[in-house]
């Protein structure tokens, strides 16, 4: 072991009214049990405690609307019509002068014995003219609302605009173990047109992971007080790499392998294509990270762009897209990380792998690619075994054991599926490996932290002008407001004993009124108040509009002539940081 390390050891089926069901599964086909759900309101005995793990494919609702009461338990909006295959289906129509914005239908369930649970939703639907509208949140909707710590928090399938036939849309969603409330939402918001709902079910996808409870202090991968750096690219010049090393006393880097410009605009799917970029990546990480070693960093190899990934609005290829689609990416993206383990497995500058930035792993599944044995809709093609498709959580966990079975020692860092912001880690269940170090990015307001940006990539004016401290979004942001948007990671370390990374944090340098520095002084004063490793996004790569070296002046794209005070407040915090042990200052 290298010094900077630290070792560890179809047919149609006959539709029941709604109800529930409890089933266990034999030879991969349904043995179903049916409960009522209600007689006129839920009422059932088994609801009212906190349910165990339900296995995957337990049915917990469905509904083909054919029965006499099916839309009693329904909210708001519930007019039957034509079905698909059947006589009745749940339907919306919307006018485009409609009074409200919203035509939908709520179905509250039981949240008790879905906590912690992942399911499926599944339904057939069909949509006639719905016409688009510029609000992001309108559409045709088939969505979850939940309730956790107070605050709703939203899932929707991505079903578009315009008209289609009958379709099966399946997609999917967590409860929070500490959810309060989980409802069902059908129809039009915002959008006129017509829409149809039929044959809805709600099953397990994945019960809840039990995790061991973790003894000792938790894992940190390195035996320094604290990793305290920046982000930056792997072709950053080695006179950079020494100014953050020993002028400014950084002992972190956060090294980003992604693709963007050209290499983002080609076949996402091509995988040669993919190889080639790759071997120029890691070549130019070899110096690198001989660099960090000459000048006592520390180093994360971030792989930003992993095979498959699609293009983000930001012009990289994220960790998205085919990854969660295609089986050969899935195959490359482990193949991947093989290679790398091997490269760097003698490299002792190397802290830990970042197995994927900003994971998005979108809730909407292609029907054909369920599991097997389990008829999300009817008619609808089964998974067949050996597929290999994974969610995030299983496709890291392959991953981390292939990593580990080359090279045991470096951290692994983990970062949650569509939730990279600290809002990820609420209700999360830690994987089923140990040594794991969990990491967010902290951008929170986003309306705040990115003001400007979008506009100058849309050629737009920028209007709205926010200060921190102060009202953002109708919100009032201060220290304490950005702890509480944290504290589903304070909660998550303190309740599985684990260590955090903060991958990225940053404001745009011409946030009005210097409030860029307020904001990142309280941010770092909660990281250093909890013990977290962080890098700031990001250090002298291409784009100035994150550098604490350029001052507010949006327009001036020359390093300011004397410290700002973002850049003075990091160089103060690097001033505490220790070197790894096998460093030694010439």
């Amino acid at each position: 072991m290298n010094q900077a390390r630290l070792s560890r050891n179809p047919d149609k089926i006959n539709k029941p009214n709604m109800n529930i069901r409890m089933n266990s599964m034999r030879s991969a086909l349904w043995l179903p049990l049916a409960i009522t759900l209600f007689n006129g309101a839920f009422a059932c005995p088994g609801w009212s405690q906190e349910a165990s793990s339900l296995p995957r494919g337990h049915v917990f609702f469905e509904t083909d609307f054919e029965a006499a009461d099916a839309t009693r338990a329904w909210t708001r909006s519930t007019r039957l019509d034509g079905g698909f295959q059947s006589a009745r289906a749940l339907a919306f129509t919307r006018g485009d002068n409609e009074n409200s914005d919203t035509t939908l239908a709520e179905l509250v369930l039981p949240v008790e014995p879905m906590r912690g649970h992942d399911v499926y939703l599944a339904a057939m639907i069909k949509a006639e003219n719905v016409v688009e509208t510029p609000a992001r949140y309108h559409g045709l909707k088939f969505m979850t609302a939940t309730v956790r710590d107070g605050e709703k928090i939203y899932v929707a399938a991505n079903l578009g605009m315009a008209t289609f036939d009958w379709k099966p849309v399946v997609f999917h969603a967590r409860v929070p173990r500490d959810a309060t409330a989980f409802s069902l939402l059908v129809g039009l918001q915002g959008v006129s047109g017509k829409a149809w709902f039929d044959n809805v079910r709600i099953l397990v996808r994945k019960p809840p992971r039990v995790s061991q409870p973790h003894a000792g202090p938790a894992y940190k991968g390195h035996d320094l007080p604290r990793l305290r750096g920046m982000q930056l690219s792997p072709g950053i010049a080695e006179e950079s790499l020494r100014d953050l090393g020993r002028d400014w006393n950084a002992n972190v880097v956060r090294l980003q392998l992604v693709r963007r410009g050209a290499q983002a605009k080609g076949d996402p799917l091509d995988l040669a294509a993919y190889d080639r970029w790759l071997d120029a990546e890691l070549a130019r990480l070899d110096a690198t990270l001989r660099h960090c070693e000459s000048h006592g960093l520390m180093a994360v190899i971030d792989l930003h762009s992993p095979p498959g990934g699609a293009r983000t609005p930001a012009g990289y290829i994220g960790t998205s897209g085919g990854l969660f689609t295609n089986p050969d990416c899935q195959k490359k993206f482990v193949e991947t990380w093989e290679r790398i383990a091997r490269r760097y497995k003698d490299a002792r500058s190397v802290w830990g792998y970042d197995l994927g930035n900003e994971p998005q792993f979108l809730p909407d599944i292609a029907p054909e690619r369920v599991f097997e044995g389990t008829a999300i809709t009817l008619a609808t093609p089964l998974r067949k075994d050996g597929e290999g498709l994974d969610d995030w959580d299983d496709l890291a966990t392959r991953a981390i054991r292939a990593i580990r079975a080359i090279d045991p020692d470096p951290a692994i860092l983990f970062e949650p599926p569509n939730g990279y912001s600290p809002q990820g880690l609420a209700g999360f269940q830690p994987l089923d490996l140990p040594d794991i170090v969990y990491s967010v990015h902290m951008y929170v307001p986003s309306a705040f932290t990115h003001q400007g940006v979008h506009e100058l990539q849309d050629r737009v004016p920028w209007m709205k002008k926010y200060h921190y401290p102060g009202e953002i979004d109708g919100q009032m942001w201060d220290k304490a407001r950005l702890e509480k948007a944290l504290k589903p990671v304070i909660d998550f370390q303190k309740t599985h004993h684990v260590h955090i990374y903060i991958g990225e944090f940053s404001a745009i340098r011409w946030a009005p009124d210097n409030s860029a520095y307020r904001y990142l002084k309280d941010l770092t004063d909660i990281f250093e108040e909890h013990g977290w490793d962080w890098t700031y996004h990001c250090f002298r790569e291409g784009w100035d509009g994150w550098s604490v070296e350029h001052g507010p002046d949006l327009e001036n794209h020359s390093p300011s002539k004397q410290p700002t005070d973002r850049e003075n407040l990091l160089r103060e915090w690097f001033a505490k940081n220790r070197k790894p042990a096998w460093f030694r200052a010439p």
